[in-house]
């Protein structure tokens, strides 16, 4: 599934009128239909009051065609049409004309006077006044309707995307956007539904199949949702006659004193995704909580007490994790320059890693094509510079993807894979997975897939995905607040079974199917 803008989704609509040989009209009414079929089949006739507030454009074209299959089916619906211009487009009045053949009139809103004070906690409101069609600030007047309506503890259902939002930006003030618990969107989620700016608007969508043309939605270039469908291809079976030498030789380089816990996280995290060695290369204080914490590692120490201050490696490593703990003096940060300049094994960068390129960003030239950085958005901030928005933050790191040939992981609620151009974004985890250490095991992981032979971007976007359903599985277990990031170490096993595991209604239907045979 692909986060289309609005550019794209009129070219779409364009597309499938000419292809389907099909009116606008028509696929005003597909879309109107499609929402009340969702709302019909979790409803099934119930008596609460429903209250449609109407734009003059298509999305108040399909609010209305929407009233049209709630009254025909005999729920209470109250209707109303935000007049705030007066031009009308096409779906909008053929809509509302169709609504008055029934005997049912909208009430028309021209100011904030004329706001219906009947409206209970109870009762549902369906926001279909701008859709993306909004290219511009809204009046004053639509500004109050969305505060009265933001006030309302009514369960409120967006069209399209919730009015007040553009698809493709943010918005100038967050005021004035209507706050909603659902929104229904069309063919293609929004961006904006998964950036922490604009993310908040919404608290969960649902996408609606309207019959876009197949082929355009196929091949245009969009941000990707990642799932399970899309990384099952990239998963890569054991083989049967295997050694641990397979499986590759990691290298996790970092710690220091007092933090020796997120090299332990991040090499137990490699070693769990499936790599056949891993030897963490740590300070001297390390050593022994090293080797006891992690027998399976091996271990090679700088020969400083406290910190990495002179890099020796020995060994052939097919991956180095770096950074986790690693901390920032000046002798650590001139032995890592040096490391950096003399490398050629693939690399994930994180933590104090990418903090010490950030001050030293001639280094970059030195790295090799695809090296992996998995900042959050602080350590993206040194990496980029500022930003003033989230969709501003996404341009900038799409830019230093390109400049510098390489992969950006943007850690975050749906952490987003960037390789140049190309934006990939992820759709497991949940808000447990914000706890100390989380990001050291998501080193630990994505380095432990590369280590195996996953290309980059694979094994960023395989990492991704594994580390964020840890969180998932375990969230019937330890709930959001008692996660912790050797949580998502422990559950990685079960996150790699449920890549072939079947839906509960797939296991039923063959049951069912098994007792009908006997």
């Amino acid at each position: 599934m692909k986060a289309l803008t609005t550019k794209q989704l009129y070219q779409a609509h364009q597309e499938t009128i000419k292809n389907q040989e099909i009116t606008d009209l028509e696929l005003l009414e597909r879309a109107g239909e499609q929402v009340f079929n969702w709302m019909h089949q979790r409803m099934q006739g119930s008596p609460v009051k429903i209250h449609i507030f109407n734009g003059i454009g298509n999305n108040g074209g399909t609010g209305l065609i929407l009233a049209r299959h709630l009254l025909q089916h005999g729920y209470n619906v109250n209707n109303y049409v935000v007049n705030f211009s007066k031009k009308r487009s096409e779906g909008f009045l053929k809509s509302y004309e169709a609504v008055k053949q029934m005997k049912s009139w909208p009430v028309l809103l021209t100011d904030i006077a004329d706001f219906p004070e009947d409206i209970h906690p109870d009762d549902i409101i369906v926001d279909a006044i701008f859709g993306i069609g909004l290219n511009r600030e809204s009046n004053t007047f639509v500004n109050e309707i969305f505060a009265k309506i933001n006030e309302l503890t009514a369960f409120k259902l967006a069209i399209d995307i919730p009015s007040g939002l553009y698809a493709d930006k943010a918005p100038n003030n967050f005021d004035n956007v209507l706050r909603v618990n659902f929104t229904l969107s069309f063919q293609s989620p929004k961006m904006v539904f998964f950036l922490p700016d604009t993310g908040i608007f919404t608290e969960q969508w649902e996408v609606l199949n309207i019959g876009l043309d197949t082929e355009f939605m196929h091949t245009v270039e969009a941000p990707q949702l990642i799932n399970k469908l899309e990384v099952l291809p990239i998963y890569r079976k054991r083989e049967k006659y295997a050694s641990k030498f397979t499986y590759g030789h990691t290298l996790i380089m970092g710690g220091s004193y007092g933090k020796m816990g997120s090299v332990q996280l991040a090499s137990k995290a490699a070693l769990v995704s499936g790599c056949g060695l891993v030897t963490t290369y740590i300070p001297e204080c390390g050593y022994v909580p090293m080797q006891t914490a992690l027998p399976e590692a091996m271990v090679v120490t700088d020969k400083n007490e406290k910190e990495i201050t002179e890099i020796k490696i020995d060994g052939q490593y097919n991956a180095i994790g770096l950074g986790v703990g690693i901390g920032t003096s000046k002798k650590t940060t001139n032995a890592l320059l040096s490391f950096l300049k003399e490398n050629k094994v693939p690399l994930v960068i994180d933590a104090d890693g990418l903090n010490i390129i950030a001050k030293n960003q001639d280094i970059i030239s030195f790295l090799a094509p695809k090296t992996i950085f998995t900042p959050h958005k602080q350590e993206l901030k040194r990496l980029v510079g500022e930003w003033d928005t989230d969709f501003e933050m996404l341009e900038k790191t799409k830019a230093f993807s390109s400049k510098n040939d390489c992969i950006v992981v943007v850690k975050g609620a749906n952490t987003l894979t960037v390789n140049k151009n190309e934006v990939y974004i992820n759709t497991t985890g949940n808000p447990a997975l914000a706890t100390a250490g989380a990001g050291d095991v998501l080193t630990g992981i994505i380095t432990g897939l590369l280590t195996q032979g996953y290309k980059p971007l694979q094994a960023a976007i395989f990492g991704v995905y594994l580390h964020g359903k840890t969180a998932d599985l375990a969230l019937v277990d330890t709930g959001y607040q008692c996660f912790i990031a050797s949580d998502a170490i422990d559950y990685l096993a079960e996150a790699y079974l449920d890549l072939f595991a079947q839906p509960k209604q797939e296991i039923q239907k063959e049951e069912e199917e098994g007792e009908e045979e006997k």
